[in-house]
């Protein structure tokens, strides 16, 4: 299978042109080599994207896939005019029928993370991931009654990653407590989420996986013993079905996947895209 170079060019931090971008390539079976090429601001900077691109597509005798964000339209007519790659201008594409249909002119902003120092929702995001991290592994029972949503599991069943995906991409306060031995057996959930129980969702995983998980941190431990792992994810999702919790399995779930059912299941208020 041949393998093909893609570049990501922006004037910004090139996140949308790649997130995107691998969105359509998941698509097609091939191999792919990413070259990120993020603040791309100034005429001289794209000629450098251009030589770079050029030499690639001379180099390897195929052309090169680029995916572009670039608002700047100095700067991308050097692209569109000099490079030796398929070109594909996602703002172009999209941007600029939208406003023919909506009969607006677009902010044409570079990134959504200009002007951070004035925006509402940036600050929302950095407090969720201080939030997230002071509330990591139980460590704080403190102001729970601010969290959007409280994960639960045993542990290494995904709350960690999960906690702060959602803080990160969306914004929300998600708190995450671990369920422990002294938990099953007061088979009662912590006392300090009983009265946040409505914002509880669970994490679940099955137990071999589990155990290959904690044996890569604890080899040869009770912790990581199938047989404890098995006892632990029973316990869990027993005491979970008793006290009503909504719970999935992570065993198979990207942590995008996890975060977007949990956004279904809980459907905050408050959301930043």
């Amino acid at each position: 299978m041949s393998k093909r170079t893609v570049f990501f060019v922006s004037d910004g931090t090139g996140i949308t042109a790649e997130t995107f971008g691998n969105a359509i390539l998941a698509q097609f079976e091939m191999k792919t080599r990413h070259v990120r090429l993020p603040f791309t601001d100034t005429i001289d900077k794209a000629h450098q994207a251009v030589r770079q691109i050029n030499h690639t597509a001379d180099t390897e005798g195929t052309k090169p896939i680029v995916f572009t964000t670039l608002v700047n339209m100095d700067v991308l007519k050097v692209l569109q005019e000099h490079c030796q790659g398929m070109l594909l201008d996602m703002f172009g594409t999209f941007v600029n029928p939208l406003e023919n249909e909506l009969g607006i002119k677009s902010h044409h902003r570079v990134g959504r993370f200009s002007d951070v120092s004035k925006s509402k929702e940036y600050h929302d995001r950095i407090e969720a991931i201080n939030f997230s991290l002071a509330h990591d592994d139980g460590q704080s029972n403190r102001d729970l009654e601010s969290a959007d949503v409280i994960l639960v599991g045993v542990s290494r069943s995904g709350k960690t990653p999960t906690s702060l995906y959602l803080a990160m991409q969306h914004g929300l306060k998600a708190a995450n407590y671990p369920l422990i031995p002294e938990d099953f057996e007061r088979r009662q959930l912590p006392p300090a989420l009983v009265q946040h129980r409505k914002k509880i969702f669970g994490l679940s995983i099955q137990p071999d996986r589990l155990a290959e998980i904690r044996s890569e941190r604890r080899p040869n431990s009770r912790y990581a013993s199938l047989e404890n792992c098995r006892m632990e994810v029973s316990e869990a999702e027993a005491m979970m079905r008793r006290s009503s919790i909504r719970w999935l399995s992570t065993t198979t779930k990207s942590i995008e996947e996890i975060a977007t059912t949990i956004l279904q299941e809980i459907r905050p208020e408050r959301l930043i895209y």
